[in-house]
């Protein structure tokens, strides 16, 4: 751990915005520095960075991480593999839930949906693809809402907008007025690696950069493991 206390600041997507807040508790909580988030939608998160917006610890998902180092706005070697997370689908709170114990039961219950929402992340743009491979994204038109970014799925399901969504558990739990009806199934789940990345720029902050890799080493621990699971997520 760092020997000096540091205020570090971050930024990620929405879906880990709980369990980010709960992990730098516990990190804070050891006697280490501390860490807050501003957690947007992740695209929002990624352009912000790549225009030139420093943070010191960046915590998005696997590809967006690895293009913000391959594109020169992260340390080349930093990222580290956090969590996997993936998507449940959810109803307003006492409608009845469909069938998700197939693909197939599934695809019927999207069918029958007067209206769908989905994310602006990476799990919204496979579900599209999911529609696409089953040969119904025509029959969808009209019916699919896009969440706009930063705004979660399960509000549009709370308030009766989308009768149907889908989103990282994480982003569902503790939500009031939804119920969640289960995960997709494994043939067709939708799973995100989250990981993080901090600047190149703390290479001239030697005892900054030392709070982050403590920070990240901390996130990476099986310390950690735990609150990750709470927050629907699978430790890497």
């Amino acid at each position: 751990m760092a020997t000096q206390h540091i205020a570090l600041h971050g930024i990620s997507s929405m879906a880990t915005r709980q369990v980010l807040a709960d992990l730098a508790l516990a990190f804070e909580q050891k006697g280490a520095s501390t860490a807050s988030f501003e957690s947007v939608g992740g695209v929002d998160a990624a352009h912000r960075v790549a225009q030139g917006e420093v943070f010191d610890v960046v915590v998005l998902s696997a590809d967006a991480i690895e293009k913000l180092i391959s594109d020169g706005h992260l340390q080349v070697g930093s990222r580290v593999d956090l969590v996997h997370s993936g998507v449940s689908v959810a109803v307003r709170h006492g409608a009845p839930p469909p069938d998700l114990s197939s693909p197939d039961a599934v695809k019927n219950a999207v069918l029958q949906a007067a209206t769908v929402g989905y994310s602006t992340g990476p799990s919204g743009v496979a579900l599209l693809k999911q529609f696409e491979t089953w040969g119904i994204a025509d029959q969808l038109e009209g019916r699919l809402l896009q969440a706009k970014p930063g705004v979660p799925v399960a509000s549009m399901v709370a308030s009766g907008e989308a009768a149907l969504g889908f989103q990282q558990l994480s982003e569902l739990l503790n939500v009031e007025g939804i119920d969640i009806v289960g995960p997709l199934p494994d043939a067709i789940q939708i799973t995100t690696t989250f990981s993080a990345g901090y600047p190149a720029s703390l290479s001239n902050e030697p005892i900054r950069r030392a709070a982050v890799k403590a920070f990240l080493e901390f996130m990476c621990s099986p310390e950690a493991d735990a609150v990750k699971r709470r927050h629907g997520m699978t430790p890497v």
